[in-house]
């Protein structure tokens, strides 16, 4: 059952007063020891609403990421080092409508969702694309293979695909701005051919979600907002909360990938020119098999080769003070709503 509840505006008001004195920095800050992977900016000026992003394991320092709605269908490879595209894949035989995320998955497929909808539940169904990874970056056309996907408690808007790199299993996240979004778990297996995949509601959310990954390792599930993110263990197929991770100040906050070693996470963001970010990750939020020195690959998940420094380049967390100050009030407050919303849950489930 959900708990409903008000607090007094100006109680919100005084939290968030008293919270901004002590706002954490918009990147963590790397204790590890080890270089973080630099930011870098999309610079091809085909990507303009870059909503989806997925570090390459096959071609080190590469990203994958898309647009989003009413563009070609069109998947671009940006070089990290320089932020140049390097390869586009042209999917034949389908039509982006609302594509908001991109995942990789165990066998090296990369998964594209068709998710969206900017009517709130309008569609009765969406898409998720599947194609191999390249070998070779240079422009491709191919023909994906195509999934048609629906909810068993109707229509939902969704912004987040997420691919378990052991199972394959493929999960959505639904993006309501009330806090009542959710995980959605698909079948064990999709069946493409026009068949109809019903994805499950598996986990509640409070986040507005826009974004979301596993870890290389599958230990970890990170869903992200526009100005808040929270990390989950993921442990025979059930999400467990750990902890919020600081979001960088972005224009239109959408995408998040981790690096291939799990030690990082990159987020990206809509606009011209926008800038993906690292955040490293420490403790408990690691990986296990970061935490246990192994890493997962090669760790090449953006080390920019330009010399350009963590956390340079995004025009959102450029401006006056004041604007600066009232985007920081509302990143607050998500994350305000969101710990208040879980208390209240977890009050809720033990009365």
């Amino acid at each position: 059952m959900r708990l409903t509840w008000t607090v007094p505006c100006s109680a919100v008001a005084s939290l968030l007063l008293a919270a901004l004195a002590v706002a954490p920095p918009a990147a963590a800050e790397n204790t590890s020891g080890e270089d973080a992977p630099a930011a870098f900016t999309l610079e091809d000026p085909r990507i303009v609403e870059s909503s989806g992003l997925q570090a390459s394991h096959r071609h080190p320092g590469v990203y994958w990421t898309h647009n989003d709605s009413d563009y070609p269908p069109e998947i671009y490879a940006v070089d990290s080092g320089t932020g140049e595209t390097v390869a586009t894949v042209t999917l034949q035989g389908v039509e982006f409508r609302d594509v908001e995320g991109i995942h990789l998955g165990p066998e090296g497929d990369l998964y594209v969702g068709d998710i969206g909808d900017n009517f709130d539940g309008a569609w009765p169904h969406v898409w998720i694309y599947r194609f191999a990874e390249p070998a070779e970056l240079a422009d491709v056309t191919l023909t994906p293979t195509v999934y048609t996907v629906q909810y068993d408690d109707g229509p939902r808007d969704a912004e987040a695909l997420m691919v378990h790199p052991d199972t394959g299993r493929v999960y959505l996240a639904s993006k309501k701005r009330d806090g009542s979004g959710a995980v959605y778990s698909g079948p064990e297996e999709l069946t493409p051919g026009g068949a109809v995949n019903v994805f499950a509601r598996l986990y509640d959310t409070d986040l507005w979600v826009t974004g979301g990954a596993f870890s290389p390792d599958g230990t970890r599930l990170l869903l992200r907002g526009y100005f808040a993110a929270e990390m989950f263990r993921w442990e025979d197929g059930i999400p467990e909360p750990l902890g919020m991770v600081t979001v960088p100040m972005q224009r239109q906050g959408e995408s998040v990938t981790f690096t291939p070693d799990g030690r990082t996470l990159m987020f990206g963001s809509e606009g011209e020119r926008s800038a993906v970010q690292p955040v490293p990750l420490e403790g408990e939020l690691l990986p296990e098999s970061a935490q246990d020195g192994n890493g997962d690959g090669p760790g090449a998940g953006g080390d920019g080769a330009d010399g350009r420094e963590s956390g340079e380049g995004d025009g959102a967390a450029e401006g006056d003070e004041g604007t600066l100050r009232l985007v920081l009030l509302f990143a607050l407050g998500t994350v305000l709503v969101v710990a208040l919303r879980r208390l209240f849950r977890k009050h809720d489930r033990n009365r």
